[in-house]
């Protein structure tokens, strides 16, 4: 017999609308399998207390006639993890850090009011770096998530718990935030699925800010089709946007994809096996009849600068209080992460928002007579934890941060594996796009066998 816990989104929500399964044997199924992988993972640091008494109603507002349009939606009964920088009522918002003590939200963030609406079960809260910052610090009370498919292996990224979760199927759907690739780097890293979605379609508020002008809460996932679902759940205001799931399972024949191959092949960190991944990701586009030009896009390094500068003063900002009062609880590397806000004047950040604009209209200009674009996600698969035992920062070379800056969707999901770990791949749409970007990225998904692949215990 299947373990509930191992079916998609999709088939749990037609069996628990069947009422051949209940939200309390899918929770208990999920319990589980937290309990039994979770000390190995360190995916989760909480878990809800009343996780089956969510269940239970949800359990009740399926069995209801008319359990109104919310509940009407696939995400009734289904556990879903959320990272621990989101408000989620009565459990644990301490944003991966001292510095917040033991605070319990009082109130769902409104993305999360959403889900509950929804009747989704909210089973725990996930791993985060602090305040979204930099990682892992082994110093920290929660120690960082570990990666599924080589648990000496980082995760990547501030969304590392949710992904971690994600990728060894503890659940099939986890919510977390994209700054600068905190939701796209630990898909990639870990064979999920990640959504960050244009600017503002899903609020903010209710987590803690890192950098307002760049921060997005999306989902991961461990389809595409589950991202879409998810990203539509989360969508604030839906009747602005299409859903991301429209477009499921039609034909990309005749899109034109740019494939910015330029972006990643010629750099000298870009891992070899990569560069191949991505070249068969284009020919496989293209056999499912999508049309593939490489394409040029703006200099990846402007876009890099002037989000770092943006994001390290507006960081600064949300944190100046908070370091006069506990300086002595912040991590080490956060606190150097935020030491840079403090050599960045007016000036600079009013120079860097000139460059935001235009970039912006460079990038959107660059993407003419091109549905969507085609690059990497992540120049090399997740580097292991030892590469972090020293006082030096370590960078992990990525090409995310470009579509913070320019607020535009974007979609990581696997793309293959190097010595026995993840690499990932990245489609970027237009804002308000993610129908497109979801139908493709599904498309892509179906003529592989890259996501169905999942880690051993």
């Amino acid at each position: 017999m299947t373990n509930p816990a191992d079916l998609s989104l999709p088939e749990a929500a037609a069996a628990l609308r069947a009422g051949t399964l209940t939200s309390r044997a899918l929770t208990e199924a999920t319990l589980a399998r937290i309990a039994a992988l979770n000390p190995r993972l360190h995916a989760f640091t909480h878990i809800a207390a009343d996780a089956l008494q969510q269940a239970d109603r949800a359990d009740a507002l399926l069995r209801t006639e008319d359990p109104g349009p919310l509940c009407g939606l696939p995400l009734c009964g289904i556990p879903v993890a959320v990272k621990d920088l989101i408000d989620v009522a009565d459990q644990p918002a301490t944003s991966g850090s001292r510095v917040l003590g033991h605070r319990i939200a009082k109130t769902d963030a409104p993305a999360i009011a959403r889900l509950r609406a929804q009747g989704a079960v909210l089973i725990g809260k996930t791993a985060t770096y602090e305040f979204a910052m930099v990682g892992p610090d082994l110093t920290l009370p929660d120690p960082p998530a570990r990666n599924p498919w080589n648990p000496a292996h980082i995760t990547g990224g501030s969304s590392s718990g949710s992904a971690a979760a994600v990728a060894a199927g503890l659940v099939r759907l986890a919510i977390g935030t994209d700054t600068g690739g905190s939701i796209r780097a630990p898909a990639a890293y870990t064979g999920s699925v990640g959504l960050k979605p244009s600017y503002d379609r899903v609020a903010r508020t209710g987590a803690f800010p890192l950098s307002p002008s760049l921060d997005h809460t999306g989902p991961l996932a461990a389809t595409v089709e589950e991202a879409a679902l998810g990203l539509d759940a989360l969508t604030e205001h839906p009747e602005n946007w299409r859903p991301a799931s429209a477009r499921l399972g039609h034909s990309i024949a005749g899109l034109k994809i740019g494939f910015a191959r330029d972006w990643f092949a010629e750099d000298p960190q870009a891992n070899p096996a990569l560069i191949r991944a991505l070249d068969e990701a284009a020919s496989t586009l293209s056999l499912l009849g999508a049309e593939i030009t490489l394409v040029t896009l703006p200099d990846y390094a402007p876009f890099e600068a002037a989000a770092s500068i943006i994001l390290h003063a507006e960081a600064l900002a949300e944190h100046r209080t908070l370091i006069r009062n506990h300086a002595a609880d912040y991590g080490r590397p956060t606190l150097q992460c935020l030491a840079f806000g403090a050599a960045i004047d007016p000036g600079d950040v009013a120079k860097a928002r000139a460059a935001q604009t235009r970039l912006t209209a460079e990038m959107l200009a660059a993407m003419a007579g091109h549905d969507l674009i085609l690059t990497a996600t992540t120049l090399t698969p997740a580097l292991p934890f030892s590469a972090f035992d020293g006082e030096k920062a370590v960078w992990t070379p990525m090409r995310t941060i470009a579509f913070n800056l320019t607020g535009q969707p974007a979609l990581s999901l696997p793309a293959g594996f190097d010595t026995g770990l993840p690499l990932g791949l990245q489609l970027i749409a237009r804002p308000g796009d993610e129908d497109l970007l979801c139908a493709t990225g599904h498309a892509y998904e179906r003529a592989t066998d890259h996501s169905v692949q999942r880690p051993h215990f």
